[in-house]
């Protein structure tokens, strides 16, 4: 027996499908939608529609842009070192990068990572796109941003196999324990990595 109308049941559905939003999060938003003036339902609608409508990919590094625009603005960019590349997994790395303002080079997005387990191979990624660009001559170094899971690693360890004999040197972002955390808290994988990539204190 159903409990909700057929409309606030499909959006709830709609809402729980989406990442991190779980079954009662979901009725929150619907029921938050319910409650809240029209405008905010219309003004909704219309931003998921243009999502899609208005954007896409830039042909050169894979993040996200504007439809019917070539080139992203980070690739467009004059004041950006060609010399330095940044190999992420997704758009939303590009973000969260882009957020520390600490890096001023371009960026390759893969579009995923390797995974054989689910059939994910270098064919079904951007990886033969980035031995092309890497291929001009243009770029000195690449650092692999791949996130720390098993997948991440295989791809990071699939790229330098791939970029090293080009004597382009390949770098990785570093990993240990993060700002604020007690060791004694720390797993033993997040302590292996900081101790292996531990700093001179000079």
């Amino acid at each position: 027996m159903k409990t909700l109308p057929a409309p606030v049941e499909a959006l709830v559905e709609s809402f729980a499908r989406l990442p991190g939003i779980g079954p009662k999060s979901a009725s929150r938003l619907a029921f938050y939608l319910l409650k809240a003036p029209d405008e905010v339902s219309i003004e909704l609608a219309k931003a998921l529609e243009e999502l899609k409508a208005n954007t896409g990919h830039c042909s050169r590094c894979f993040n996200i842009t504007l439809a019917g625009e070539e080139l992203c603005d980070i690739c467009l960019s004059e004041n950006r070192s060609e010399a330095i590349l940044c190999v992420v997994e997704e758009p939303m790395d590009v973000l969260a990068i882009e957020r520390t303002g600490a890096y001023q080079g371009k960026y390759h997005v893969l579009m995923g990572v390797l995974s054989p387990i689910d059939g994910i191979g270098p064919d079904q990624i951007k990886i033969f796109p980035l031995l092309e660009r890497l291929k001009l001559g243009e770029v000195k170094e690449v650092i692999i941003a791949t996130n720390p899971s098993m997948e991440g690693d295989a791809t990071a360890l699939y790229l330098q196999q791939r970029i090293a004999p080009m004597g382009i040197k390949v770098s990785r972002l570093a990993r240990g324990l993060p700002v604020g955390a007690d060791i004694e808290y720390a797993d033993q994988n997040t302590l292996q990595r900081a101790l292996s990539g531990r700093q001179s204190m000079d």
